[in-house]
């Protein structure tokens, strides 16, 4: 395993984690925060604590719309100002507006996609179905078709990271394959 010798890492140095939902973006991002010492941020508990509403609450109340437009606000407003920070991204904010791009031209930011296996989603997904796009699902198979194609949609957008890791179901082994592409 590799260690935590921050030597490689600037003192301005962030991360941003991207990928579909259950990828593993804060299990991943809040370890790797602990064990570097680096602030995490999870973008959509920031936007609860914010809204004073839960995520899902604010999609029934206000929509899909209104909800990306926060995450826009608040990312931006995390972005301008932090340092040796690991930003975990919901699934779906890499593609809207101009995201990507922007993310990927910011000075001492790097994105990491987590691309994580079909089937390894379905799983982690299946057994809490409570986040608002697969809410509706009732079966694996309907809901591994919805991640299928969500997947094929979003590809683009999580493709355009600085760095793709595989993501597996070992979060050790995840954590040194980021490790690995940052070195």
């Amino acid at each position: 395993m590799y260690g935590f010798n921050n030597q490689f890492i600037s003192l301005k140095m962030n991360l941003i984690f991207i990928g579909y939902m259950a990828s593993g973006k804060s299990t991943i991002g809040q370890k790797m925060a602990e064990k570097m010492g680096f602030k995490f941020i999870d973008l959509d508990n920031y936007i609860e604590e914010f809204e004073k509403m839960s995520v899902s609450d604010i999609f029934k109340t206000k929509g899909e719309i209104h909800f990306r437009k926060l995450e826009q606000t608040y990312l931006k407003q995390i972005t301008s100002n932090t340092d040796q920070t690991i930003i975990a991204l919901g699934g779906g904010t890499p593609c809207f507006y101009n995201t990507m791009e922007w993310l990927n031209k910011l000075d001492d930011f790097k994105t990491i996609y987590l691309r994580t296996n079909l089937d390894i989603l379905t799983d982690r997904l299946f057994l809490n179905k409570t986040r608002p796009l697969i809410s509706h699902l009732e079966t694996k198979v309907a809901l591994k078709d919805f991640i299928a194609k969500h997947l094929f949609e979003r590809s683009y957008f999580y493709n355009q990271a600085s760095v793709v890791v595989e993501a597996t179901n070992d979060e050790e082994e995840t954590i040194n394959n980021i490790l690995k592409k940052l070195i």
